[in-house]
């Protein structure tokens, strides 16, 4: 593919689209973060390494080459580093069947990430709807072990398997939506797991019930210490009053969390995370509007229905960058690492599902966006994000591919 090159002097795009949980935009109600020079950009080089896959929803890379995706429907296959390709854990025909896994909505076997002790452990969890319990049925996080030349997989156990699911549909959605689903390791070795708000008005500030929250967890599924919810709340929840997260990702050098999540019919949000804090985002009781199923997530404005309320909740955590006021389906995010990313590097790279754009952000010293760019990159719905060991930047699209993008200097 021949590569491109950023121009510093495009204009920020702005696309209305709907997002993918068919939210309905509006137009902007707040000043877009400016635009912010570039002097030395990366020349881009994408090639696609996988096609024609069904649903794909998320990438993990190993040291030694291999490319670990799920699909939603199907599950957890590898592409080895020669090419060759198995299906592990998932459906009829994958090494080790999970009889309980099922697709819905937004919802099926989503997330993926390697255990920190990959390279001699063998370690993966996904992130999976199950039906191993039923009314209602639930999401969860399961760990399994592979061997060396990636055939099979066993031993498999569930460390979390009580993630809040939509088993039935509502006045504003179907069932299977807002799960969140997005799993990472930080750099602590703790596991943080995204959950969405399953379209409840109670969930996101309910201090027991795990959807619209972060959990930060051992590899064991228990209670990372120094999660410091407030008192009388799950000890796995690291950070709650969220909508549906679907991007995790750890700034270099600190560490520090941030989240990219879905925002209602406005107000797509990246949000710096500090252990106990409050997302603020609570969409019931709002009697000046008219709210089926009591979720008042869509009935609003950005003053009506903030998707961080500050005015309930003064310590909510601020976004450290708001979509123009839209909502266009963020999802994934990641830190761009390494020389090659020239300027960009330290930048944040955020997915746009429906925008179809990939958004790359510049972050001040106290984690808030002091530009953005729109990467030169293809008009698709990017669904997954992740940098892998090779530097090079791993893109899942809705379109059934995933792309390796390297970044270089210009010549």
């Amino acid at each position: 593919m021949r590569p491109h090159r950023f121009l510093s002097s495009l204009p920020l795009l702005l696309l209305f689209a709907c997002a993918s949980d068919t939210d309905t935009p509006v137009q902007p109600v707040a000043p877009v973060t400016p635009v912010a020079p570039v002097t030395d950009p990366p020349v881009l080089t994408r090639s696609v390494v996988e096609s024609g896959l069904s649903a794909p929803w998320d990438v993990a890379v190993s040291s030694d080459g291999a490319l670990f995706y799920t699909e939603r429907c199907a599950g957890l296959s590898v592409r080895r580093s020669n090419g060759t390709r198995a299906r592990l854990f998932g459906t009829t025909g994958s090494a080790l069947v999970a009889p309980d896994l099922f697709c819905l909505g937004q919802s099926g076997m989503n997330g993926v990430a390697l255990d920190p002790g990959f390279a001699t452990n063998r370690l993966i969890y996904v992130f999976m709807a199950s039906a191993l319990t039923t009314s209602p049925r639930t999401n969860r996080v399961v760990r399994l072990q592979l061997d060396a030349g990636y055939t099979t997989a066993t031993a498999r156990t569930d460390i979390v398997t009580d993630i809040a699911f939509k088993d039935a549909a509502n006045a504003v959605g179907g069932s299977g939506a807002h799960s969140g689903g997005r799993i990472r390791f930080g750099p602590d070795g703790f596991l943080y797991i995204a959950t969405g708000d399953n379209h409840s008005a109670t969930l996101p500030q309910h201090p027991t019930l795990l959807g619209g929250k972060v959990l930060r967890v051992t590899t064991s599924g228990a209670a990372a210490p120094g999660n410091n919810p407030p008192a009388g709340f799950d000890p796995r929840i690291f950070t709650y009053g969220l909508r549906n997260p679907q991007g995790i990702a750890f700034r270099p050098g600190s560490g520090q969390p941030f989240i990219a999540e879905h925002g209602p019919n406005h107000s797509d949000e990246v949000t710096r995370l500090v252990a106990g804090g409050n997302g603020g985002w609570d969409p019931q009781g709002r009697p000046a509007l008219s709210c089926p199923s009591n979720y008042c997530g869509y009935a609003g404005t950005p003053t009506s229905m903030p998707m961080t309320d500050l005015a309930r909740f003064p310590a909510a955590l601020a976004p450290a960058w708001s979509n123009g006021g839209t909502s266009q389906g963020m999802g994934p995010a990641t830190f761009l690492v390494g020389p090659q990313w020239r300027a960009w590097n330290g930048r944040l790279a955020v997915g746009i599902m429906a925008g179809q754009r990939l958004v790359v952000i510049d972050l001040d010293a106290a984690g808030l966006a002091s530009g953005t760019l729109n990467a030169p990159l293809p008009s698709v719905r990017y669904r997954a994000l992740t940098q892998g060991p090779d530097g090079a930047l791993y893109v899942v699209t809705d379109a059934g591919e995933i792309w390796r993008v390297v970044a270089s200097a210009a010549p």
